[in-house]
């Protein structure tokens, strides 16, 4: 297999990073599949493009509307204005999460250039996916594929897996930013 990338850490850009490598994958004749956990919103770029670049990218999202929290329950909080649903881990997110890794499996099988695991590292911290079945997935990379784990709270195991580790750190950011299409989403 090729190599596995991991991008973990409370910082933002994560998932803007393995985008990049994404991207790069892709303008060197490389396909490039990406598999997002957690994830349920179609209003990004990452996932807008797809039509664009044609059949050398794929998205596709494993999640469901919400933001989890452990320990909360269907609530809603103000962040700057916007109203935020927040709600605890429920069955259907571990099934949703299940079916992106037969996705991703199923995937391997064309043998892209790349495939990212965007948040499978959360996933995991959080419970919705196993670590030992993320792993399983990677054992069975073909060769000449590159695998990118991103997410929060990276599980020690993934992190001892990978053979890049970069820990994403934030050092400053204004106290009130209205984020910004294009750049943040």
């Amino acid at each position: 297999m090729g190599y596995v990338y991991l991008y973990h850490g409370t910082g933002a850009g994560k998932t803007t990073s393995a985008l990049g490598l994404a991207l790069r994958s892709i303008g060197q004749g490389r396909k490039a599949v990406i598999v997002q956990f957690l994830k349920w919103w179609k209003d990004t770029g990452e996932y807008k493009i797809m039509e664009r670049l044609g059949p050398d990218y794929v998205i596709r999202q494993f999640g469901r509307p919400g933001w989890i929290c452990q320990d909360v329950s269907k609530t809603e909080v103000n962040e700057g204005g916007l109203s935020l649903k927040v709600r605890g881990i429920e069955d259907e997110d571990k099934e949703s999460a299940l079916e992106g890794l037969e996705f991703a499996r199923k995937a391997l099988l064309d043998r892209p250039g790349l495939m990212v695991l965007d948040e499978a590292c959360l996933a995991a911290h959080l419970g919705i996916l196993e670590v030992g079945d993320i792993l399983a997935l990677l054992r069975d990379v073909p060769e000449d594929t590159d695998v990118v784990l991103t997410g929060r709270f990276a599980p020690k195991e993934l992190i001892d897996r990978a053979d890049f580790v970069n820990e994403v750190v934030g050092r400053k950011a204004p106290e009130r930013f209205v984020t910004t299409r294009g750049i943040q989403y």
